[in-house]
């Protein structure tokens, strides 16, 4: 398709479409408006895959013909791919890999293997229950190749998380942590505007954007995306899953009734709680953590499921709205943990994301 035929297309839609949406009802503009893009989209795409290519002999007047006429010219349609660009397997691993951190967080290996050792010593009374036999399996379902420093490779990798050191020439994911409270702050942030909008209105029906920042989560959502899927090469996704086997073995072994009994617990929470402050020198944040853990991995997951590409308002909110109350529950763990008592706020975090001042944030 030439210059001047691709000029003349979109002229004629543009012309088209004006016409169209002036005589379609206010309610119904957003939907037609929406299929007529994406009908012109395909006409171009296709007018410009029936055209010959044109070559650069061609363009500077090397050809049989001479120079052509500028309107003549062959126009390429140049397709956007960035956003798909990644592979999905390598998010999900992230999201699970985000999961199995929170856990090593809250000690939980650790707790597997001081109950061995208790085991092995004979200084756990248990002996032919459930919990004996959960302890023994659990020695023979010990992850065969990923091993406690390879879990911490990982995590360094993929969230930069930790203090071992990182081999030389592996890409690591140096702005994780910030950029993914970002995020969640955006989404908590658009959730809370939704909801303003709403009380400010007196109606759950809203017609138009209103406080909140699309842009803000497509742009943060698409960095994540681009950045995990760089750093999770490799065997993160092998290790995910065996030490993410691993992991439920430990979880189902600590939920036996006779290692509960020999711990006074009910729960298998009570039982890493109190095995951590007898033998590990203290529990760590279970109840922060654990909900840290399942918002999280929500959260990756939706990152890896999303391209955010959808410019529709309406379309967009029905994909975050429900995020919202998981991005707020992270929030609220992530603050009462150490390393969440430095966050300032939803909106001093947006602002200085964003590269705004941050000075004024406290009348925003």
């Amino acid at each position: 398709m030439s210059l001047g035929t691709s000029e003349a297309l979109q002229r004629f839609f543009a012309q088209f479409k004006r016409e169209v949406l002036a005589s379609v009802p206010p309610e119904q503009r957003g939907e037609l408006q929406k299929q007529l893009e994406e009908r012109e989209s395909e006409l171009l795409a296709a007018a410009a895959d029936g055209a010959a290519p044109a070559l650069f002999t061609d363009l500077i007047g090397l050809g049989k013909d001479g120079p052509p006429p500028f309107e003549k010219i062959s126009k390429p349609f140049l397709v956007q791919d960035f956003d798909e660009s990644v592979i999905p397997t390598q998010l999900h691993a992230a999201a699970e890999l985000y999961f199995i951190y929170q856990h090593e967080r809250m000690k939980v290996f650790q707790v597997a293997g001081v109950l061995l050792r208790l085991f092995h010593e004979g200084r756990m009374r248990i002996q032919r229950g459930p919990g004996a036999r959960a302890l023994y399996l659990l020695e023979k379902h010990y992850p065969l190749r990923y091993k406690p420093r390879d879990r911490q490779l990982a995590y360094r990798r993929a969230f930069n998380y930790g203090n071992i050191q990182a081999p030389p020439g592996a890409v690591i994911y140096r702005n994780f942590h910030r950029q993914f409270v970002s995020f969640v702050s955006a989404l908590a942030q658009f959730f809370r505007d939704l909801t303003i909008a709403e009380v400010i209105r007196g109606s759950q029906v809203l017609n138009e954007r209103p406080f909140a920042s699309q842009a803000t989560i497509q742009r943060l959502g698409t960095d994540l995306r681009w950045q995990l899927d760089r750093s999770t090469y490799g065997n993160i996704v092998a290790l995910t899953v065996e030490v993410g086997e691993y992991l439920k073995t430990v979880l189902d072994a600590l939920e036996t009734p006779d290692i509960k009994r020999a711990f006074d617990a009910n729960t298998k929470w009570d039982v890493i709680q109190m095995v951590s402050e007898r033998y590990l020198g203290g529990s760590a944040d279970l109840s922060q953590r654990s909900k840290m853990a399942d918002a999280g991995r929500l959260l990756l997951n939706f990152v890896a499921d999303n391209p955010f590409r959808t410019r529709d308002f309406r379309d967009f909110q029905s994909e975050v709205l429900p995020l919202g109350p998981v991005a707020e529950e992270w929030i609220a763990a992530y603050r009462m943990t150490p390393d969440g008592r430095s966050f300032r706020g939803v909106v001093p975090t947006l602002r200085k994301s964003l590269g705004l001042r941050t000075d004024v944030a406290a009348v925003l």
